[in-house]
């Protein structure tokens, strides 16, 4: 199973390859997205708006409603995820790795049919090696119990395995030493859905600079999976005003998670 996981990482590695540049997710600028820049086409991501869900009545109680009819899929042991970790390592690829306590590679179900994917480690999250584990991430786990989940039945990673200083935004070449082992979980994890949390997760994913503001509560498409934008669970805290936007996310993601699997 290792050499298979191997082959996949090298597979990643020549998606990189092939397609060449990326959407820089700060500014919009095209920069290189891999040490071999090449010429093909960058194809933009598809986009279909959608109506807005209801607003759930009990919302605004206490962060998330208090549950709903479960969607949970069922689990199944993440043996090839671990053979991925195996083969990455302790990865030196990009500067973080000198600033870091510990590598968060990402945790949760393989195959699941929910994955969330948010920006990078925090000071928690470095300290414990696990990703959303502060203040930020017992709201997402409040998030993820609403919808009738819970963490074990998901899979959740970041964009940037290790902390950036200081919580800064993730540099371009940080994203990029990244990318190969975030495509290849999402491979490997096999989700009906994505949601990425957060401006840099879904600027990133969907190679723009339009603002979350704009990209949230609309279908997008990444590497052949349904993606919905929402806000990070840091952002929630500083502006819960924001948490009944979010809410309408999330149910959106439980009606497609509730549609026969193709």
């Amino acid at each position: 199973m290792s050499e298979d996981v191997r082959e996949l990482v090298g597979a990643v590695r020549t998606y990189l390859q092939v397609h060449g540049r990326g959407r820089h997710f700060a500014t919009g600028s095209w920069v290189d997205v891999s040490a071999v820049a090449g010429d093909g086409p960058v194809h933009a991501p598809e986009t279909t708006p959608v109506a807005e869900a209801v607003p759930d009545p009990e919302f605004g109680r206490e962060d998330f409603g208090s549950g709903t009819e479960s969607v949970a899929p069922t689990r199944i042991e993440a043996g090839d995820l671990d053979q991925l970790r195996e083969v990455w390592g302790q990865c030196t690829r990009c500067s973080l790795a000198g600033g870091r306590t510990n590598l968060v590679f990402g945790e949760g179900a393989a195959p699941a049919d929910l994955m969330f994917i948010g920006e990078g480690p925090g000071e928690q999250e470095d300290l414990q090696g696990r990703p959303f584990v502060g203040r930020a991430g017992e709201l997402l786990t409040k998030m993820i119990e609403a919808m009738g989940l819970s963490r074990d039945l998901v899979f959740i990673a970041n964009i940037v395995k290790c902390r950036p200083p200081g919580n800064r935004d993730p540099e371009p070449g940080e994203v990029t030493a990244c990318l190969p082992v975030l495509l290849a979980q999402i491979r490997l994890v096999r989700p009906r859905v994505i949601v990425s949390l957060g401006r840099i997760s879904a600027q990133t994913l969907l190679s723009s600079g339009t603002p979350i503001s704009r990209l949230r509560g609309r279908w997008h498409r990444f590497e052949g999976v349904d993606l919905m934008p929402t806000f990070h669970p840091a952002y929630l805290l500083r502006s819960p005003e924001k948490k009944k936007e979010a809410w309408q996310d999330l149910q959106l993601v439980m009606e497609k998670l509730r549609e026969p699997h193709a």
